[in-house]
C-alpha cells in the first residue's frame, strides 16, 4: 500500500491541475498576443530600437550622440531604453522578427500572470477575470515591440512591493531596489516609480499608529533617497534621470504625437466604458477611499486623459491602489488560498508545451512590421537616385534608419526638440508653406519621403525644380531635376 502512493506521487506532481488560474491567465494573454504578433510590429519606433541594440551590440558601447540624422548629427543624445534595446536587438538576432514578438509577448503576458497574482490574494476569481480582462481591453492598444513593454511587469512588482509594505506599516525592503534599476536600464518611465514612493509612502503614514508616523515617514524617506541612488546605476549615471525629463518638457509638440495626445471621448471606446462603469458602481455602492488613495486615482486618472500612451498604466495600476480598500469595505474573500507558486516538476513541463507551442506558432506565421511604416520599394527608388538628405515623413524614421540612411527626423522627440519638430509638422501641413521652401533650402534637402495625403506632396507637385518620381500605396517620393 505504501508502495504504490510512493509510486503514484510522481505523476501527481506532473498534473496540469496544479497549475495556478493566474499562470492560466498568463499563457492565454501569451498565446493570443503571439498568434496576433504582428500587432506589435506596429509601430514604426521599433526599427530604430532593434538598429539602436544592434550598434550596442556591434560596437560594445553606448550611444552618447546622435548617430541616425542628418540635421542633429553629434548632439548629445543617450539611449535611457539601452537593455530593451539589446534584448530585442538579440532576439531579432537570433529569429528574425518572430524574436521581438516572442519576447514582448512573453513580457505582456508576464505582467497579467502577476497581476491576476496579486488581485486572487485578496479577491474572488470572477473578480480577478473581470479586472483582467479590463486592463487588457485598456493595454492592447499600445502593446508594441518596444522598451515599455519589457518594463510593465518590473513597473507591477515595483508598486506591488511598494503598495504592500505600505498595507503593512512598514518601509519597503531594500530587496525593491534592484527591480528600479532594472526598470531604469529599461525605459524612461521609471520616474514614475519614484514619484509612486512618495504616494504610498504618505499612504503609509496617513494610517500609521499615532506613535508611528515620524519614525516611519523617515525609513520611506531613507528608502526613497535609496531608490534615487538606484536610478543612477546604469552606464549614464544621473543622465538617465535628466534625458527622461526632458520628453516631459516637449510642451506643445505632445500635442502633435499620437501617442502623447490627451484622450479623445468624441467616439465611445473600452478607456470611457471602464471610467462610466466604474463611476456608476462608486456611487451605487458607495466607494470610500483614504485621502491618499484618492490622491493616487486622481494623479493616475490625470495622467492618462493628458495622454493615450499612459492607458496601460491605469489600467494595471488602478486595482491595485483601490484594492484593498474595497476589499475590507465589502467583505470580499477569496474562495480559497491562491496558490503562490506549484510543483517543479509542473512548471518544467508547462514551460516546454509552452515552448513547443511558440515553435509551432512562429513556424507558420509571417512576422513583418507594418507595410504603411516600411517603404522598401520608395527606398529602393531613393538609393538608386543616390538622395543623401531626405526629407521624411515621421513614421518612415525608423525604418530609414534600418536601411541604414540618414534621416531628417524620426521617433527621437526628445532629440529634435519642440521647435524643431513643430516647424516640421507645420511645413509639411503647409500651414506655412514658407518654413517648408526654408526646410528644403537650409539643410539642402534633395529629395522628399512622404505619406500618400500629406498636403505637401500638392505643392511639390507644382514647385520648380521638383520632380515625382515614385508613388505606391505607402509613399510618394519627390526628387529635385537634374541642373
Amino acid at each position: 500500500m505504501t508502495e504504490t502512493v510512493a509510486a503514484g506521487s510522481p505523476a501527481k506532481a506532473f498534473s496540469l491541475a496544479h497549475v495556478p488560474a493566474w499562470a492560466w491567465m498568463g499563457i492565454w494573454v501569451y498565446v493570443v498576443v503571439l498568434i496576433n504578433g504582428n500587432l506589435l510590429l506596429n509601430d514604426t519606433d521599433t526599427y530604430w530600437h532593434v538598429a539602436t541594440g544592434n550598434w550596442v551590440l556591434d560596437h560594445g558601447a553606448l550611444p552618447r550622440v546622435d548617430i541616425y540624422s542628418f540635421t542633429k548629427p553629434g548632439e548629445a543624445w543617450i539611449s535611457t531604453a539601452w537593455l530593451a534595446q539589446v534584448l530585442f536587438a538579440g532576439a531579432y538576432r537570433l529569429a528574425g522578427w518572430a524574436g521581438p514578438v516572442v519576447l514582448s509577448a512573453a513580457s505582456f503576458a508576464a505582467t497579467f500572470a502577476l497581476l491576476c497574482y496579486i488581485l486572487s490574494r485578496r479577491v474572488p476569481a470572477a473578480f480577478v477575470i473581470m479586472i483582467a480582462v479590463a486592463a487588457l481591453l485598456l493595454s492592447i492598444g499600445h502593446a508594441f515591440a518596444r522598451p515599455h513593454v519589457l518594463a510593465l511587469p518590473v513597473m507591477l512588482a515595483w508598486v506591488y512591493g511598494l503598495m504592500s509594505a505600505s498595507e503593512r506599516g512598514e518601509a519597503p525592503s531594500f530587496w525593491l531596489l534592484p527591480l528600479i534599476v532594472l526598470w531604469t536600464n529599461l525605459h524612461g518611465g521609471f520616474l514614475l516609480g519614484l514619484v509612486l514612493v512618495g504616494a504610498f509612502a504618505l499612504d503609509a503614514v496617513w494610517n500609521a499608529r499615532s506613535s508611528q508616523p515620524v519614525s516611519l515617514g523617515l525609513r520611506w524617506a531613507a528608502f526613497g533617497a535609496c531608490a534615487l541612488a538606484a536610478t543612477c546605476v546604469t552606464p549614464y549615471g544621473w543622465e538617465s534621470i535628466l534625458a527622461s525629463r526632458k520628453i516631459l518638457q516637449l510642451g506643445e509638440l505632445l500635442q502633435l504625437i499620437a501617442e502623447w495626445m490627451p484622450a479623445n471621448f468624441s467616439s465611445f471606446s473600452p478607456f470611457e466604458g471602464v471610467i462610466l462603469l466604474s463611476i456608476a458602481g462608486a456611487l451605487f455602492w458607495g466607494v470610500k477611499l483614504s485621502p491618499p488613495r484618492i490622491l493616487l486615482v486622481l494623479v493616475l486618472l490625470h495622467m492618462t486623459l493628458s495622454h493615450v500612451r499612459n492607458f496601460e498604466i491605469f489600467a494595471l495600476l488602478m486595482p491595485l491602489v483601490v484594492l484593498k480598500p474595497i476589499v475590507e469595505q465589502f467583505g470580499l474573500r477569496t474562495s480559497g488560498p491562491a496558490r503562490a507558486g506549484f510543483p517543479a516538476a509542473s512548471a518544467v513541463a508547462l514551460a516546454a508545451a509552452v515552448g513547443v507551442l511558440t515553435g509551432a506558432v512562429v513556424a507558420h506565421r509571417e512576422y513583418t512590421p507594418r507595410p504603411a511604416h516600411s517603404p522598401a520599394a520608395a527606398v529602393d527608388v531613393l538609393k538608386r537616385e543616390n538622395a543623401k538628405r531626405i526629407l521624411n515623413d515621421l513614421p518612415f524614421g525608423g525604418y530609414l534608419i534600418a536601411r541604414g540612411m540618414p534621416v531628417f527626423i524620426d521617433g527621437r522627440s526628445e532629440l529634435y526638440g519642440e521647435k524643431f519638430v513643430t516647424r516640421y509638422f507645420r511645413a509639411l501641413q503647409l500651414k506655412d508653406v514658407n518654413q517648408l521652401l526654408d526646410i528644403l533650402r537650409d539643410y539642402d534637402i534633395d529629395a522628399v519621403l512622404l505619406t500618400p495625403g500629406t498636403p505637401a506632396i500638392t505643392l511639390l507637385d507644382h514647385l520648380d525644380g521638383w520632380q515625382r518620381v515614385h508613388v505606391d500605396e505607402t509613399s510618394v517620393v519627390h526628387a529635385r531635376k537634374a541642373n
